[in-house]
């Protein structure tokens, strides 16, 4: 009987007990997926505040299809955390070379139709390629550094990422879409220097950024209004009657971070929040939405979520167990890093309006979908850390 009892193997009810400690399904890291939720919730009340007076009869109208979004989102995390991030690296040409033919195809829709497209429309959800082209370029950009097994990136190993990462972002300005660009371009320039890229390439980078930037509107691809924006943040205390609008929409965008104060006004009681004085608020200026309502207090709260985030992110790719995760995380640190300082910055007016969304809490399908796509990278380079 002793035997007997000795020998018999763990019952199925103690769950994953009798699988290894390297088992990916016991190694995921709750706190970064308990933080992007909390943020994915609070992009959910946030939108529900600034957009629920905007549609007569609608209250959430927005908001409903942010919590669809997110559901959405969360079915794409688990689904890519459950592959090994080595059989995604295997597909990256494959999605990346879709991704530019999505671009591709809406540039000549555009093209066709004498109008700048910068999504597809499918009714209820606009798909956005430059979104999907920060996920198919991180991914293959990682890759590409990952074949180098070298302390440095070599002179053509370097010519080749930016190749890589610039054809994509020349297809997004060319939209146009200056924001979705600068991400792209501060991808590369964060995994390009964690993968040990000398300054001077670095450097280069951004020369070249700006360059194509200065050439985009020297030669008229850019759309009026972004040039407008531009000029505003050159000269915020403009008069022209032609950039009232704009200025309109940033000096009330950094009252509403000023009127505030330290605990806000409170949950649905900000006027400018509520009423249309800030267009596109729940999109553009969703760090104005918190400001009013929960004034500074709020606002740190906010910030120090996605340093909990961020941290998280980091520690991964120090515990990758290879260049090619440590890349796939040092890429997607970059955008969420860069993200989040680019929508604070256009709303307290320090950097110029690009429409760049904030992620998790900005309304937008697409780019929830994809930075919950991408955390599912980063969820699975932990996952696999000790296989």
């Amino acid at each position: 009987m002793a035997r007997t009892l000795i020998s018999r193997p763990p019952s199925s009810g103690l769950g994953n007990i009798r699988r290894s400690p390297g088992d990916p399904s016991r190694n995921v890291d709750w706190v970064l997926l308990i933080t992007q939720f909390l943020l994915m919730v609070v992009g959910c009340f946030v939108v529900y505040s600034a957009s629920r007076t905007r549609i007569e009869g609608e209250p959430f109208a927005f908001a409903t299809r942010q919590v669809v979004f997110g559901i959405i989102g969360l079915v794409a995390m688990v689904v890519v955390m459950s592959i090994d991030y080595e059989t995604l690296k295997d597909r990256a040409v494959s999605i990346y070379i879709a991704t530019i033919a999505m671009l591709v195809l809406l540039l000549l829709i555009g093209l066709a139709q004498g109008a700048d497209r910068i999504s597809f429309d499918f009714g209820p959800f606009n798909l956005q390629p430059a979104e999907l082209a920060k996920f198919s370029t991180m991914l293959l950009l990682a890759a590409f550094l990952a074949e180098e097994r070298t302390d440095e990136v070599s002179y053509p190993r370097f010519l080749g990422g930016l190749i890589l990462v610039g054809f994509p972002a020349v297809l997004v300005i060319i939209q146009p879409d200056l924001g979705s660009a600068s991400v792209l371009v501060a991808l590369a320039m964060g995994t390009l220097l964690i993968a040990g890229a000398r300054s001077k390439y670095i450097v280069a980078v951004s020369v070249l950024a700006v360059m194509t930037v200065l050439a985009a509107f020297i030669a008229r691809l850019v759309n009026e209004y972004q040039v407008q924006r531009l000029k505003v943040f050159l000269d915020q205390e403009t008069t022209d009657p032609a950039l009232q609008d704009a200025v309109y929409q940033v000096r009330n965008a950094i009252r509403a971070v000023g009127t505030g104060g330290l605990w806000g006004k409170g949950w649905l009681e900000g006027p400018l929040t509520n009423g249309r004085d800030i267009p596109v608020m729940w999109a553009d200026f969703p760090f104005a939405a918190v400001a009013e309502q929960f004034g500074l207090v709020g606002c740190l709260l906010l910030i120090s979520l996605f340093m909990v985030v961020l941290a998280r992110i980091w520690r991964v790719a120090s515990l990758s167990k290879d260049a090619l995760g440590t890349y796939i995380c040092a890429g997607v640190f970059t955008m969420v890093l860069w993200q989040m300082f680019q929508n604070i910055g256009m709303t307290l007016g320090i950097t110029p309006v690009t429409g760049l969304p904030m992620p998790f809490i900005s309304y937008g399908g697409s780019s929830l979908i994809v930075y919950c796509a991408m955390f599912g990278l980063v969820q699975s380079v932990y996952m696999r850390r000790m296989r």
